[in-house]
């Protein structure tokens, strides 16, 4: 059961809209397969990223960054391998980012969280 489903939403949608204002094109929004569940596909210039979204209220916990988990990052490449897979995109560059955002400040958008 998700507790929070309204403030992922908002978070989802102050995500898209901060990277929309950063040159990005919406491909897909929580975007499902047998792997599990991307919060947004986006295409920045020629390269199509996959964002996982976290929103915190507050830093408790390790804040948005701390549920990033190893076990999450495996399931959004499966997932993302699969989209370009299932789009016949295997050779468009690509790459896994975040948006998090922590309350009311700004959203941070880390490029690359797989290294």
């Amino acid at each position: 059961m998700r507790l929070n489903h309204t403030q992922g939403a908002a978070g989802e949608a102050a995500a898209l809209a901060f990277l929309q204002k950063q040159g990005c094109k919406l491909l897909a929004r929580n975007w499902h397969c047998p792997f599990g569940e991307i919060d947004l596909i986006v295409k920045n210039g020629n390269t199509i990223l996959f964002v996982e979204v976290k929103y915190r209220k507050n830093s408790g916990f390790g804040g948005a960054a701390y549920s990033i988990t190893p076990a999450k990052l495996l399931k959004l490449q499966k997932s993302a391998e699969h989209y370009l897979q299932q789009h016949r995109l295997s050779h468009t560059a690509c790459r896994l980012d975040a948006v998090l955002i922590q309350g009311n400040d700004a959203p941070q958008w880390v490029q690359n969280i797989t290294g």
